[in-house]
């Protein structure tokens, strides 16, 4: 046998990644955002002097640095630059109250959180609720803002004359913890490792086409895994165009789409539906556009009908999966839009997917099971959590919580959620989140929160209240409790008093009932 060769030889990890794009296409435009513009070359060097500088104010090797701002070139910047340091990325939703941030940052340990000016207010308040925090790092926006004094520049570490340390991460190492809404009340850590989201770039550019020629416009949240893992992170792989804004709203984005001919872009069903109906709409401006892709929820058929007339040159993907996968599972591509309307398809490259029952055994074709998946994609497991982590790869494949059928082809199609979420304009709700803080109100008795049909949302968030005999409780009363303690996405858009909830004989809550009843 041959002596092994140094690790260092055969590594990919995301720092690789962009090194090797940058070797590769050095004057291409990787990154547009606001005035800023950068080469590969350019945002290269800027990461490596950027790693540095996180070094030179003590960020070391397998520290977990939290990241809550809104989309921008410092927060594409920071992304790999804490890998380039192989420090542990923790994105958190810039949407979450500062007990909600503060729990994030508890249970990652981390010990520097990098911020933006409109958030800085927020992450100073969460990092003073009992965590680890001791380093603040301010980080420029889509548009020219100030410096937070007391914390260190994004521009003054970017130009640090230091040289980077070496590192000795490799391609299994965890490059970064993903915070994702559970069943139960607490937050999970996803622990995703290098080789994860590599593969499952892979799994992106070939099954949903993502190409060096594309021009990509980046407009829903970074700090959620579809957006960073399945579209920004795989354009900097292939080196395509990367433009970047903060405002998913209509107006600019259908000004973006025609300014920089945008040829790719992703938004969940609820982005869609408001572009179609801006009065800004104009398919003549819109020519440049190529490959649209949605997820998160299904697209309604009568919106995928008027999308493929109003934008006829536009093929669209429908790409399902969660935070677990790195987060991609399985593709609808644009042949079978109409003829498989609702399915999210079939597995990608990279994945190994069944629809099983209880006893891990193929359900019948049309019969409901739970969807399982193996795949290099997939989580090394949940931080501190050796339990959920067992329970989630029970029987040697990663349980997705979510129950679907499959046709005679094979295609998927999800009918319910084993564990209870709420896809709500493009994020996920844990209802059992919302029910404890609704039973913090002393009036309530009973409560159930589900997900009802919305034209707007898609899925609204709805609380069905049972009050107390002796008590009184409004609406009003229930909204303005969630909204001052809860991410405002969560709070309840409709509220129902009843005088009493279903449930079978051994008192299970029947929700299926609740969301049949109240659908219609």
């Amino acid at each position: 046998m041959t002596k092994a060769i140094p690790p260092v030889l055969r590594r990919q990890t995301l720092s690789d990644a962009l090194r090797r794009t940058a070797l590769r296409l050095p004057a291409k435009t990787g990154i547009v955002c606001g005035a800023t513009q950068w080469s590969y070359a350019e945002f290269d060097a800027l990461v490596t002097r950027l790693a540095a500088g996180l070094a030179s104010i003590g960020v070391a090797e397998g520290d977990a640095v939290a990241v809550l701002a809104r989309n921008s070139h410092g927060f594409a910047a920071m992304r790999f630059a804490l890998a380039r340091r192989g420090a542990v990325l923790v994105p958190i939703n810039f949407m979450l109250k500062a007990d909600e941030v503060a729990f994030i940052l508890r249970h990652a340990g981390a010990k520097a959180l990098a911020t933006d000016s409109g958030l800085a207010d927020l992450a100073q308040a969460a990092a003073k609720l009992d965590t680890s925090v001791t380093q603040f790092i301010w980080m420029p926006s889509e548009d020219p803002t100030q410096p937070v004094a007391g914390m260190h520049s994004f521009d003054a570490l970017a130009a640090c004359a230091d040289p980077l340390p070496e590192v000795a991460v490799t391609d299994h190492d965890v490059a970064q913890i993903v915070y994702t809404s559970g069943t139960e009340s607490s937050p999970k850590g996803v622990m995703l490792t290098h080789d994860a989201v590599l593969w499952q770039y892979v799994s992106c550019m070939v099954d949903a086409e993502i190409a060096q020629g594309d021009i990509t416009l980046h407009a829903l949240p970074l700090y959620h895994c579809a957006q960073l893992d399945v579209f920004f992170g795989p354009g900097v792989f292939i080196g395509g165009t990367n433009v970047i804004t903060s405002k998913p709203v209509p107006d600019n984005l259908l000004a973006l789409i025609e300014k920089f001919q945008i040829s790719s872009f992703f938004a969940p069903p609820t982005v869609w539906i408001a572009l179609l109906r801006s009065p800004l709409f104009d398919p003549a401006k819109l020519a440049s556009l190529q490959k649209g892709y949605y997820g998160a929820s299904i697209m309604p058929v009568e919106v995928l009908r008027e999308l493929a007339a109003r934008l006829p040159t536009v093929r669209l993907w429908n790409l399902y999966g969660q935070t677990e996968i790195a987060p991609l599972a399985t593709m609808l591509g644009p042949q079978d839009q109409l003829r498989k309307p609702g399915s999210c398809g079939k597995a990608v490259l990279n994945v190994e997917t069944r629809v099983v029952d209880d006893l891990m055994q193929d359900v019948a074709v049309g019969e409901v099971g739970e969807i399982v998946h193996r795949s290099p994609h997939l989580m090394l497991g949940y931080f501190k959590d050796e339990e959920r982590t067992r329970a989630a790869f029970e029987g040697g494949w990663f349980h997705s919580g979510d129950l679907a059928t499959q046709d005679a082809e094979g295609f998927i199609t999800v009918v319910d959620r084993k564990k209870d979420m709420i896809k709500t304009g493009g994020e996920n709700v844990a209802s059992r989140e919302v029910e404890e803080m609704i039973y913090r109100l002393p009036a309530v008795s009973e409560v159930a929160v589900i997900g009802l049909p919305d034209a707007k949302w898609v899925e609204a968030v709805t609380a069905v209240i049972v009050v107390k005999a002796d008590q009184q409780l409004t609406e009003q009363e229930v909204l303005a409790h969630c909204n001052a303690h809860m991410a405002s996405f969560k709070s309840p858009k409709r509220v129902l008093f009843v005088d009493s909830l279903p449930k079978n004989p051994s008192g299970k809550l029947l929700k299926r009932q609740l969301r049949n009843a109240y659908s219609a």
